[in-house]
C-alpha cells in the first residue's frame, strides 16, 4: 500500500470517529431522594444519595403523608445546565401505568420535585409492587436525552383504610347540600318610619307659606275647578297614586309591581296635567293671574 493511500484512509477512518466523539449527552450530579415524615425537622426521615449509572438497590417507601422530595443538578457534557425538559416518571412495569412529575428547574441546573400521596393517582395506590421512578432530562439541542430508572417507589398505605377507586370517586353519594338563601330585606322599626313621615308632614306649613309668599292665588281654586274639573282633579289624584305606590312600594309591593303602576299613572299625570296647565294659561292670558 503506497503512502498517500494509507493517509487516505487513515484520514476517512478519523472523520467517521469524530461525530461519536463529539456527541453529547444529558445526564445529572449531587442527586439525592428524601422522604420527609409530617412535622419531622429539616434533617428527619429517610434520605439517600444516588447516581445516574446505578439505580438504588432498595425500593424507597412513601407512607401516609409523608413527602418524597428528590434533589439533583442536570448537566450537559459534563456542565450545569438548565435542560429544556425534566421530570421525574413513575411508571408501574406492569400495567403501563405512568405518570410524570415537572422539575422545578434552575437557570444553574438545580432541580427539585416533591409529592406526596395525594398527588398520586387513584390507580397507583391500589398497587402492591413498587414503581419505577425515572429520571427524564432533555434538551432541543443535538446532546442525547437521559431516560433511566434510578430507584423504585414502595407506596404503602394503612391496612386499616380502603383503597379508594376510581368508581368510588367519581360516581359515589355526594354528601347532602344545604342551601342557605338570605333573608329578604324588611322595613326599618316603626318608630323610625313614623320619625321621618313627621319630619315630612312639618315640611308642608312650610311649603304653603312659601307657596302663597311666591304669588299663589288661592282664590282662583274654585274657576280652576269650574272651568276644567275634570282636568285638575284626575292630576291631583295622580300626585296622590305616586304617593300611595310608593308607600305600597316600602311596605309590601316588589320593584316588579311598582313599574307597571307608575308607568299607568304616568300616563294619566301626563294626560290630565297638560290639559289642567292649558286652562292655567288661558286664564294667564286674559290676564286673570
Amino acid at each position: 500500500m503506497h503512502m498517500w493511500q494509507a493517509t487516505v484512509l487513515f484520514c476517512l477512518l478519523a472523520a467517521a470517529a469524530l461525530p461519536g466523539a463529539a456527541a453529547t449527552a444529558w445526564g445529572f450530579t449531587d442527586a439525592t431522594v428524601a422522604v420527609q415524615p409530617k412535622g419531622a425537622g429539616v434533617n428527619g426521615g429517610f434520605k439517600e444519595k444516588f447516581v445516574s449509572s446505578k439505580p438504588l438497590s432498595k425500593p424507597v417507601s412513601l407512607v401516609g403523608t409523608d413527602t418524597l422530595r428528590v434533589i439533583l443538578t442536570a448537566q450537559e457534557d459534563s456542565s450545569p445546565k438548565r435542560p429544556d425538559q425534566a421530570f421525574l416518571l413513575l411508571k408501574d412495569a406492569q400495567t403501563g401505568l405512568d405518570i410524570s412529575y415537572p422539575f422545578n428547574v434552575k437557570d444553574n441546573g438545580k432541580s427539585r420535585v416533591e409529592l406526596t400521596q395525594k398527588d398520586l393517582p387513584i390507580q397507583f395506590l391500589s398497587l402492591s409492587d413498587p414503581v419505577d421512578a425515572h429520571i427524564v432530562i432533555g434538551g432541543f439541542g443535538s446532546s442525547d436525552a437521559y431516560d433511566s430508572s434510578v430507584f423504585k417507589l414502595s407506596i404503602d398505605r394503612n391496612p386499616d383504610e380502603p383503597v379508594p377507586t376510581v368508581e368510588t370517586q367519581r360516581y359515589g353519594k355526594k354528601p347532602e347540600i344545604h342551601h342557605i338563601f338570605k333573608e329578604s330585606p324588611s322595613s326599618p322599626p316603626i318608630a323610625i318610619t313614623l320619625a321621618f313621615v313627621a319630619m315630612v308632614c312639618a315640611t308642608i306649613p312650610a311649603l304653603a307659606v312659601l307657596w302663597l309668599f311666591l304669588g299663589a292665588n288661592v282664590n282662583h281654586l274654585p274657576t280652576a275647578f269650574k272651568s276644567a274639573p275634570l282636568s285638575h282633579t284626575i292630576f291631583l289624584g295622580s300626585l296622590v297614586g305616586f304617593e300611595g305606590i310608593f308607600f305600597l312600594y316600602y311596605t309590601s309591593w316588589n320593584l316588579f309591581q311598582v313599574l307597571p303602576a307608575m308607568a299607568a299613572v304616568g300616563v294619566v299625570a301626563f294626560v290630565s296635567g297638560s290639559r289642567a296647565l292649558g286652562e292655567v294659561q288661558g286664564r294667564r292670558l286674559a290676564g286673570l293671574r
